[in-house]
């Protein structure tokens, strides 16, 4: 299985569950000094779906330099290549910014493993994470992308969690969005076309169409026409 298979199968489990960063949670009146523009989204909503978005869209919880690292990790973990759109062509660090504000328990989580991607990224090579090279970034990544599975979810390190959960809402992100989705190749519900019961099994059953029902209830030349009938119930076309 390639690096690309390997990743979309994370997507298949779902988005993990909460971590326990708990020492730098933010309060929920901190004004940041930066705010991201906030995208508007044009898709059908119910009012009130809808009046839940504008809620959300109209706050902005990462700040600029967040994003910027945001996007920086989204890029590492699903680039795009000459096959493949990756992560920042299906815009998913604003997805993740919306499921922050959506689901308010993964704020602290995230917020709190920037700051230690920051912090080590100065630690090991003085420069912020964002702006390390991509070999230095990498190589802070594989010391946390590979958690230990006999190891349970709350006893590993906490920035192992973190990058668990910046990994599976990448790929999430990704694969639920309109570029993900094409290249699943997923095409939802497709209608099909009913030609009747096959001519095998009503001769088997000795059984046969009556004309006049072929001509209403299976004639393709007339599939976009909608079925009339009389008062008595009877289909009339």
């Amino acid at each position: 299985m390639d690096r690309r298979k390997s990743l979309k199968s994370i997507v298949l489990g779902g988005v993990a569950g909460g971590l326990a960063i708990h020492g730098c949670k933010p309060q929920s009146e901190q004004k940041l000094d930066e705010v991201v523009k906030i995208k508007e989204y044009d898709y059908g909503r119910t009012p009130k779906e809808k009046e839940y978005d504008e809620e959300l869209l109209s706050e902005q919880f990462f700040n600029t330099h967040e994003m910027e690292t945001i996007a920086v990790l989204c890029d590492l973990i699903l680039p795009s290549d000459d096959t493949y759109k990756g992560a920042l062509d299906a815009e998913v660090p604003d997805f993740i910014e919306f499921m922050a504000k959506d689901h308010p328990p993964f704020q602290t989580d995230l917020r709190g493993g920037l700051m230690w991607i920051d912090h080590k990224s100065n630690t090991d090579y003085g420069a912020e994470f964002k702006t390390a090279t991509k070999e230095q970034q990498k190589a802070i990544l594989d010391e946390i992308a590979y958690p230990d599975i006999e190891v349970q979810e709350v006893k590993r390190p906490l920035e192992v969690n973190f990058f668990s959960l910046m990994r599976n809402l990448t790929m999430t992100g990704f694969y639920t969005s309109k570029i993900g989705i094409e290249e699943l190749g997923y095409k939802g519900n497709m209608p099909n076309i009913w030609d009747g019961v096959p001519e095998a099994v009503l001769a088997q059953h000795g059984v046969s169409y009556d004309a006049k029902w072929v001509e209403k209830c299976v004639d393709q030349s007339k599939r976009g026409i909608l079925a009339q009938w009389d008062e008595q119930g009877n289909l009339l076309t």
